[in-house]
């Protein structure tokens, strides 16, 4: 099959394109960063240099596409004029152009578990607006993959463990957490480019399940701090100490209210309806080790 995969070589698309080589695929990457040309070509897969604003470019590598892996690049949340939601309004619209100008017929987009929501789910809004805009399309099978919580997400806590001795935020503690490896997801996503729903599909990806207090334990011990805790904070606590640290006001309460629905329960409702039959490989122990690497 010839497949094209977006996001360059990050933490999902590099073993991702290694596993579709592996396969024997004819995999083109698409990157904004020439530097990575050669990267790219390093794996065994051709480069496409050039952005996903440039719906032609888009079109272009598309076409003669037996499916296409799409997903939307992370944005800067301390950029101060960042419009998240049409950022990512405006990507789902340009994918949805190419696919349609290019005549693919199979697309795996990279969602969020929540993104059933159309509303009380902060940032996660904007992946759910980027799912009704594929949803438009016609005569293309899509799964939209649907991952949890990443492990990598925890590197964001380093600072307070070191300052504080704990985890703090506005969800965790007693609730149950559901994580997920970039390494699963590619797998995963692998899985459905081989295959074809007869139209839309949704599928949820997990690595692991643990409580709030199970995630701090685990990485405390890796890191040779036994008795870590998480703790629940306010929200609004948890908004004053994201814009401390220098995010955008929207984009910090669309964090807020995007933990406090999960806190609750409702982000991961549909989850839990349509678990996925088999979790992943990669447990949280075997990222603590990393993640104690790193705290170093």
């Amino acid at each position: 099959m010839k497949i094209i995969v977006t996001g360059s070589l990050g933490h999902i698309s590099k073993p991702l394109t290694i596993e579709l080589v592996q396969k024997g695929h004819a995999v083109t990457v698409i990157s904004s960063n020439p530097e990575k040309q050669k990267d790219i070509e390093a794996l065994g897969a051709a480069a496409a240099i050039g952005s996903l604003e440039d719906v032609n470019f888009l079109t272009d590598t598309f076409t003669g596409a037996d499916a296409v892996y799409t997903m939307v690049p992370p944005a800067n949340y301390f950029d101060q004029k960042l419009d998240l939601m049409a950022y990512c309004h405006r990507i789902g619209n340009n994918y949805a152009g190419a696919i349609q100008a290019s005549g693919v017929k199979r697309m795996v987009h990279l969602s969020s578990v929540g993104a059933h929501l159309v509303k009380d789910s902060g940032i996660i809004l904007a992946h759910h607006d980027v799912e009704v805009t594929l949803n438009k399309l016609t005569d293309v099978a899509i799964t939209h993959m649907r991952p949890v919580g990443f492990y990598y997400n925890l590197y964001s806590f380093v600072a307070m463990m070191k300052k504080d001795g704990v985890i703090a935020a506005n969800y965790g503690a007693d609730d149950e957490l559901i994580w997920v490896s970039p390494i699963d997801i590619a797998a995963a996503i692998a899985e459905e480019l081989e295959t074809s729903p007869l139209s839309r599909k949704v599928r949820y990806v997990a690595s692991d399940e643990l409580t709030g207090n199970e995630t701090a334990s685990i990485l405390g011990e890796a890191m040779g701090k036994p008795g870590l805790k998480w703790i629940i904070i306010a929200n609004e606590q948890m908004q004053s100490g994201l814009e401390a640290a220098g995010m955008q006001p929207g984009i910090a309460a669309g964090l807020v209210e995007m933990y406090a629905s999960q806190h609750n329960g409702v982000l991961t409702e549909d989850y839990y309806r349509n678990k996925p039959a088999v979790m992943g490989k990669v447990k949280l122990t075997d990222f603590a080790k990393e993640f104690a690497a790193a705290f170093k």
